[in-house]
C-alpha cells in the first residue's frame, strides 16, 4: 500500500485522529507536566478542534460535501499556522513587556470572579516563555509545523475531492 492509495476520506479521517493525538499530547503537558497554556497556546487548540471537527465530518462526505469540508479544514490549519508563527516570532523575539495574558492567580486576586472566569480559558502562561522543546523546536515551532502539514492536506484533498467528482 503507497501513499496515493489511500482514499480522501480516510486522509480525513487520519488529519481529525493526529489532532486527537496533538490535543491529548497538550493535555497531558498541561495537567500531568504542568504547563500553563498561554493564550496563544489555547487559540491554536481552538484552531486544533476545528481542524478535528472538519477533518471526522470529511471523513463521512463524499463529493462537494468532501472538497467545502477539506478547504475548511485547510482554512482552519491556517488560522492556526498564523497563531503559532506569531508565538514562534514572539519566543524568538521576546518583546519587552509581556502582552498576551495575566497568571491565573493575578486574575482571581484582582478581578471579580464573573471576569476571571473568561479570562481564566483565555490562557494564563507567558506567550514568549519555551517550556518544553524537542529536537530543538518548542511547543509552537511544532504546533505550526503541523498546521502547515494539515492545511497543505486539506487543499490536496480538497482539489483531488473536486477532480474526482
Amino acid at each position: 500500500m503507497n501513499l496515493t492509495s489511500i482514499t480522501p476520506s480516510r486522509w480525513m479521517a487520519l488529519i481529525a485522529l493526529s489532532g486527537i493525538g496533538m490535543l491529548i499530547f497538550g493535555l497531558y503537558l498541561q495537567h500531568v507536566v504542568g504547563l500553563n497554556p498561554c493564550p496563544m497556546c489555547i487559540v491554536q487548540r481552538y484552531a486544533l478542534i476545528g481542524v478535528v471537527l472538519f477533518g471526522a465530518i470529511g471523513w463521512r462526505l463524499r463529493g462537494w460535501g468532501l472538497t467545502v469540508s477539506a478547504l475548511l479544514l485547510a482554512l482552519m490549519a491556517g488560522f492556526g499556522a498564523f497563531t503559532a508563527a506569531r508565538q514562534s516570532w514572539l519566543q524568538w523575539y521576546p518583546p519587552e513587556i509581556v502582552t498576551c495574558g495575566r497568571d491565573f492567580y493575578g486574575m482571581v486576586e484582582n478581578f471579580p470572579i464573573n471576569r476571571a472566569i473568561p479570562m481564566i480559558f483565555k490562557g494564563s502562561g507567558d506567550c514568549t516563555k519555551i517550556d518544553w522543546t524537542f529536537l530543538g523546536g518548542s511547543i509552537a515551532n511544532w504546533s505550526f509545523v503541523c498546521f502547515v502539514v494539515f492545511g497543505l492536506a486539506g487543499w490536496l484533498i480538497a482539489y483531488k475531492a473536486f477532480r474526482d467528482r
